[in-house]
């Protein structure tokens, strides 16, 4: 086998900022010489790691991920944790543009009395959280948002967390090549200013989310504002949690719970038999 610190000299020639922690992996993970050096090969190419690896590490997890998609980022193990704080034992849980399904295995990891349903556009990626979630009483739909949900969730969901794409469609083309050329556009790609897709969840949300259910969304910081005020449009009450650490900004929200009858009557109204 090449040694580890000849494979850290050629990865960090390649740009690679973490050469020596890689260099490690792939040689963990090779099983001869011949698949090490293919390994690094596509790595010097622009192959995302975890996409060599087959997994990321992710919420104290190791997630698999296929080729082409998208691969879970540190930072929105910060989504996790704020998903987290307002779950309840028992409460309907759905992760929206799932990917590898990482949110939702690191949720019911966690908090496994949760009710876990996933969804995703990219077939591929459905078919990668399918396995991510095989040990864990979760469902995975493929579809467009809450569309692929059964309608028997309408009205019923606790918390609805999603990571869904945030990327201007202006800014794709500054994103590193290895997310750039071998993740699916669908999983980045927010539209004209990044929001479309946040846009159309806050519009649907308020009608499949239980009353007093949570909407959570990561965000960038400079779009968590506008993120706010399209939730605020759509009748949710939202605020902003952000993590200097990780460099992640999630935007929570709310559906206002019914009032009682009692607090809508008039002062001095009194009640019919």
């Amino acid at each position: 086998m090449t040694p580890p610190s000849a494979i850290a000299a050629r990865l960090r020639a390649a740009g690679c900022v973490f050469a020596e922690d890689e260099a490690r992996l792939l040689s963990s993970a090779a099983r001869t010489p011949h698949e090490l050096a293919a390994m690094v090969d596509r790595r010097v190419r622009g192959l995302p790691l975890e996409h060599i690896l087959g997994w990321a590490e992710f919420y104290g997890l190791r997630v698999q991920v296929d080729p082409g998609v998208f691969v879970p980022r540190r930072r929105t193990e910060y989504l996790v944790s704020q998903a987290l704080a307002v779950c309840r034992p028992g409460a309907v849980v759905v992760d929206l543009c799932c990917g590898s399904g990482a949110v939702g295995a690191a949720l019911v990891s966690a908090a496994p009395q949760v009710a876990l349903y996933a969804t995703d556009i990219d077939p591929a990626a459905v078919a990668c959280a399918r396995r991510n979630l095989s040990a864990h009483p979760g469902r995975v739909f493929e579809g467009d948002l809450l569309d692929a949900l059964p309608a028997a969730l309408r009205g019923r969901i606790d918390v609805l967390v999603a990571n869904a794409p945030y990327v201007p469609t202006g800014a794709i083309e500054r994103m590193p090549p290895e997310a750039r050329l071998h993740e699916a556009r669908v999983a980045l790609d927010g539209g004209a200013d990044g929001l479309d897709v946040q846009r159309r969840l806050a519009a649907a949300a308020p009608a499949w989310l239980a009353p007093g259910g949570h909407l959570l969304v990561e965000t960038s910081r400079a779009q968590a504002g506008h993120t706010m005020a399209v939730f605020a449009h759509n009748g949710l009450t939202p605020r902003v949690a952000h993590c200097d650490g990780l460099d992640a900004t999630v935007v929570i929200s709310s559906r206002r719970a019914p009032r009682s009858r009692e607090r809508e009557l008039p002062q001095g109204a009194h009640r019919g038999r």
